[in-house]
């Protein structure tokens, strides 16, 4: 293994020492404030390769607005933001570096929380959100990931959004985080908006996840999860303890209906500790000691040489244990980011591979058959629009009445970026994509289309590609529409750990419509091709139509 120097300074005062974590979006790292003299933590936010310059520029945008808005915090439950400087246009964050670690990582040490400390949790981070919903910030990404538990006591929220990852950057506002949908509000779920209601659901589930060890909503894979949360019924916060009420306030379906953030901390103040009372004592049996590490010069594995985390994950906290060497604490992080981002970085890489997300069903899946006969098509109707929004980008299908459906931006490894409404059957098995991309003509052809298709998957992943012209189909553009169909086969893990071959067949109309090109695809498990072919995808494309 080569290794190579990684101090640098930045904006002439910044020294970068060594990396907390690195992700798709860029590095964190734990650095120095030369001029005030003080540790820091540093989010180095990088574009991801083959980005189109126009989204870049967004994306750089966004950081720094982001930064901007949470600069307006000033809270002792918030983890602070002290600047954000470019360096070769790219934005570098610099926030607290808080020597901690996540209530996750807590929870799964010790166990549940006892219900003096849920109490603190719930205090603190409700204190938090009402001090960013009073400067006019949404978190949207309230779990216990993003909760720091300092080696003082300390309570403290992060991550309020600065470039988190790169599913994050690519989905709408309406969109979802694919890596964390047990603590998603129903209504943002299923396509709606993002509000502060939105973040007193996801206190509510992180308070459930932090009394129980389990959380709220767990499915076989993430689009069963999210199934659940639009759909089934909430937990019983009975198993909370003391803090059942205040769980129970909170996940309610209804956001109108949901507890004030002043109810929930008017609630738990009978249970809160004297001042200065560490309720999460450390000891050497339950609890690392955990110091800031800041050598003169640390060496760091050559990116690419050692398997990286997915996403940079919480910012910022460090773990080390007593008197460590600096590679030994590099290596800690590794491995604990990766453990972390483990499962989200799946969802989030296929996402942007533009392939499927399903994993193989728990048990078998329904006949096909039976779904033509006990659930009902009926039309629905969404909007395609890219995130900037235009006419001409609404569209209606028919589908289960039960289907959820989500919103993806893809960039397309430079083709026309486009715009993907998913949706998906209550199991998991099925699902109809409508992808719309703008401006698609003149410049462009079906067949790019195709070799982007192409291109999504290895030699050994696709087979059985067919081409037909569709000529039934009505002229809506400057070339005729085609029926495109192929197979897939990915490695899924089923219950058990073992592997398993994960067989889809793909049917789709590719549709030329006035400058955009439209696409409707059909997912269904391969065993079940000619079912599915017959029930699902020829009834189902044919009642697809632009209605703006």
């Amino acid at each position: 293994m080569c290794f190579v120097e990684t101090e640098r300074l930045i904006a002439g005062r910044y020294r970068l020492h060594h990396v907390l974590g690195r992700g798709s979006m860029g590095t964190v790292w734990a650095a120095h404030d030369e001029v005030l003299r003080r540790d820091v933590a540093v989010k180095e936010v990088l574009v991801p390769p083959g980005t189109p310059e126009t989204e870049a520029e967004l994306l750089r945008e966004r950081t720094l607005r982001e930064a901007r808005s949470v600069a307006q915090l000033a809270h002792p439950n918030v983890v602070t933001l002290y600047d954000v400087q470019q360096v070769d246009g790219d934005p570098y964050v610099v926030m607290e570096l808080v020597p901690s670690e996540s209530l996750a990582d807590v929870v799964r040490r010790r166990g549940p929380l006892s219900a003096v400390q849920g109490a603190v949790v719930a205090d603190a981070v409700a204190a938090a959100l009402e001090a960013a919903h009073r400067a006019g910030i949404t978190h949207r990404d309230v779990k216990p990931g993003n909760v720091l538990v300092a080696d003082d006591g300390r309570v403290k929220l992060t991550d309020f959004g600065i470039a988190r990852n790169v599913a994050e950057a690519t989905l709408t506002s309406r969109g979802i985080t694919l890596g964390t949908p047990a603590f998603i509000a129903p209504e943002v779920a299923a396509g709606g908006a993002v509000s502060p209601a939105a973040d007193q659901w996801s206190l509510g589930a992180s308070l459930f996840a932090a009394m129980t060890g389990q959380q709220p909503y767990e499915g076989a894979n993430v689009l069963q999860t999210i199934n659940q949360v639009v759909h089934g019924e909430v937990p019983s916060a009975a198993v909370c303890g003391e803090l059942a009420p205040v769980v129970a306030g909170l996940m309610t379906k209804d956001p109108a209906a949901r507890m004030p953030l002043s109810e929930v901390r008017r609630f738990v103040r009978p249970l809160l500790p004297e001042p200065g009372t560490d309720v999460f004592p450390a000891s050497d049996e339950t609890r690392p000691v955990v110091e800031i590490v800041r050598p003169p010069v640390v060496k760091t594995p050559v990116p690419g040489d050692t398997p990286l985390a997915a996403d940079p994950g919480p910012l910022p906290f460090t773990h080390t244990l007593p008197r460590p060497s600096p590679f030994w604490v590099v290596g800690v992080f590794a491995v604990v980011l990766f453990l972390v981002g483990g499962s989200a970085g799946f969802a989030i890489t296929r996402t942007l591979a533009g392939a499927s997300l399903l994993p193989p069903p728990e048990v078998p899946g329904p006949s096909l058959p039976a779904i033509s006969s006990t659930v009902s098509l009926r039309p629905t109707t969404a909007s395609a629009a890219t995130a900037k929004g235009e006419q001409g980008a609404e569209f209606t299908i028919e589908v289960g009445a039960d289907w959820t459906s989500f919103l993806e931006q893809r960039t397309n490894r430079g083709l026309v970026p486009s715009t993907v409404v998913h949706l998906v059957a209550p199991t998991g098995v099925y699902e109809v994509s409508v992808q719309r991309f703008p401006d698609f003509y003149p410049r462009r052809k079906i067949e790019n289309y195709l070799e982007l298709v192409r291109s999504r998957w290895g030699e050994d992943m696709y087979f059985g590609e067919v081409i037909e012209q569709a000529e039934p189909l009505p002229v809506g553009g400057p070339e005729p529409a085609v029926q495109f169909s192929y197979r897939t086969v990915e490695r899924a893990t089923v219950p058990g750990g073992r592997e398993e071959p994960l067989r889809r067949s793909r049917y789709s109309r590719v549709l030329p419509r006035g400058t955009d090109l439209w696409v409707v695809e059909v997912v269904f498990p391969t065993e079940q091709e000619e079912t599915g072919r017959d029930t699902l995808f020829n009834p189902i494309a044919q009642t697809f139509t632009v209605t703006s």
